[in-house]
């Protein structure tokens, strides 16, 4: 049986830029389509590649900017043949354009079960306005999750959350599970695909994601996940991640990390199938499956290629 790939990119609304006073029009450019990298670039290179994604919005900016730019972001991805499934941020439940100071907490774990419910419900609610299907899949802002928050999906009807992120647990990736669970596994009503982590030097954990493996941990990350049969891989990405911080400038290292991934996904088409949540019919449950294994010349490489990356795309900032 192929491993299942699960290629999520958590797209939203940039805080900082809210924060920082820009204009709606300048926050939604610099956050879902930054320097010509950003989501219509993703799919781009997704559709040139023949690859399924999942994009989980968030649509929790709507309270203080209205619905129009995750009309926007939604349509978007639907008509590329994506799938849309839900990404939450809880500090934009109190934001306001007119004072950029007012929020509520940044983690969903400080809140309630009762709380987390009623925002899920929400934000799930604000999405399907914004012309997706109700979501069948949950992916918490930061990782931010619990065992409550696993409970109000289950209430939902929301059957899959991937936010247990070991390289984060116990905070603020708070559910009750192994740090070491990358394996689909049933928890709390709830099927869990937890974010693939790699060893990347003995006793640290660190997940799959564009900005924090290079492309050798991420191609090690895919063959180690083929030979052992594992059931899924499970990796992150953001819309503004190929970008600098402000947004304003393309980030080379990790363009050339995401052309790579897409590359390598569909070299391996026969072991690996790119999956949408919505499709999954059953998942096996509740294996050994083990994360790569540290090695020190990778972490190494990537430390240093990491370094320069930040050095040259910030120094436009």
């Amino acid at each position: 049986m192929p491993t299942r790939v699960f290629l999520t990119v958590d797209t939203e609304l940039m805080w900082r830029h809210h924060a920082a006073g820009l204009d709606i029009d300048t926050i939604a450019e610099r956050s879902l389509e930054p320097a010509e990298v950003g989501i219509g670039y993703q799919l781009k290179l997704l559709a040139d590649h023949g690859l399924k994604a999942t994009f989980f919005v968030d649509p929790m900016p709507a309270v203080a900017y209205g619905i129009d730019p995750i009309k926007r972001v939604v349509g978007a991805i639907l008509a590329a043949g994506q799938e849309v499934q839900l990404h939450l941020h809880p500090n934009w439940a109190a934001a306001s354009d007119e004072d950029r100071a007012a929020h509520a907490s940044f983690e969903l774990i400080d809140f309630t079960f009762t709380e987390q419910r009623e925002l899920i419900r929400a934000a799930s609610d604000l999405l399907v306005a914004a012309g997706a299907q109700r979501p069948v899949a949950f992916r918490s802002g930061s990782y931010s999750a619990s065992d409550d928050t696993l409970s109000a999906l289950a209430e939902l009807g929301i059957r899959y959350d991937s936010s247990h992120n070991g390289s984060e647990h116990p905070w603020p990736s708070a559910i009750s599970l192994p740090e070491r669970q990358i394996a689909p596994v049933e928890h709390r009503s709830v099927i869990e695909i937890p974010v693939t982590l790699i060893e990347d030097c003995a006793g640290h954990l660190r997940h799959f994601q564009i900005c924090a493996l290079s492309t050798t941990e991420m191609r090690d990350a895919l063959d180690h996940a083929v030979r052992a049969s594992h059931v899924a891989t499970t990796i992150v990405s953001h819309g503004f991640e190929l970008c600098n911080r402000a947004g304003t400038r393309a980030n080379a290292i990790h363009v050339h990390r995401f052309e790579a991934l897409c590359r390598m996904l569909a070299e391996r088409r026969g072991a690996m199938v790119t999956s949408h949540f919505a499709d999954l019919a059953d998942l096996p449950l509740g294996r050994d499956d083990q994360p790569l294994g540290p090695s020190l010349i990778r972490t190494r490489l990537r430390q240093a290629q990491q370094l320069w990356s930040n050095l040259v795309s910030e120094r436009a900032a």
